[in-house]
């Protein structure tokens, strides 16, 4: 009998694995976010500000057009710094309540520093993503810090494309070849930490590395 129920057991364990499985992927597929270089995000953002979280809280954000209420997280911040964005402080953060529709879970201590980039609505709220760059300010590198200044800013005419796996190519003058994921198996490798890719005087883009103003320290594309 003990054999009998064992193997009934058995039996129902893989289905439900596979049920199971298939859900963790249903809601990992919930969210998808296509790897992106610190330069491009910051380019992409609407914000991006420097700012440590003091309160979270679940909010209503009106009804959808079904008539659905929407739930958001909405956090209050204290903005430290903002590196772009519009002329009024941020007070306020709003994400989606989970992780499995991209919502974004932050330390509401105040202890902890953000760098948050994000979207502004077109009722003027920010508005963060699992997709948008979000990191804890003392993770950045030095090399990072300094380009949210200005260098960032200054490449936003280039293009930085992805090179999953070998071979890989630009296709135009003004596009950076990122191959952190290929060289280093990260998209938090070298060039990511601590290169930037700047539009130079014959309008053609290159990497740039280091904390100085960019003078002729460029790093070719093809030698990244």
């Amino acid at each position: 009998m003990k054999m009998k129920m064992s193997a009934a057991v058995r039996s129902l364990a893989a289905p439900l694995s596979l049920l199971l499985f298939l859900r963790v992927q249903q809601i990992a597929e919930g969210c998808s976010c296509a790897p992106i270089h610190p330069q491009q995000a910051f380019c992409n953002a609407d914000v991006v500000i420097r700012a440590k979280v003091v309160e979270g809280k679940e909010v209503s954000s009106g009804d959808d057009i079904y008539g659905n209420p929407i739930q958001r997280i909405q956090y209050e911040i204290k903005q430290i710094k903002m590196f772009k964005g519009p002329a009024q402080s941020i007070e306020y953060i709003f994400t989606a309540p989970s992780s499995a529709i991209c919502g974004v879970t932050l330390e509401t201590s105040g202890r902890k520093e953000y760098l948050i980039a994000g979207k502004l609505e077109r009722d003027g709220k920010m508005y963060i993503t699992l997709c948008d760059f979000i990191v804890q300010w003392d993770m950045l590198t030095a090399t990072q810090k300094k380009s949210l200044n200005q260098r960032y800013q200054m490449g936003c005419d280039c293009k930085i494309v992805r090179c999953p796996s070998i071979p890989c190519y630009i296709t135009s003058r003004n596009e950076c070849l990122w191959t952190d994921w290929v060289t280093e198996k990260s998209i938090n490798g070298r060039q990511a930490k601590h290169y930037a890719c700047i539009k130079r005087s014959d309008d053609s883009c290159a990497w740039y590395r280091g904390v100085a103003p960019p003078r002729d320290e460029f790093l070719e594309v093809i030698d990244p």
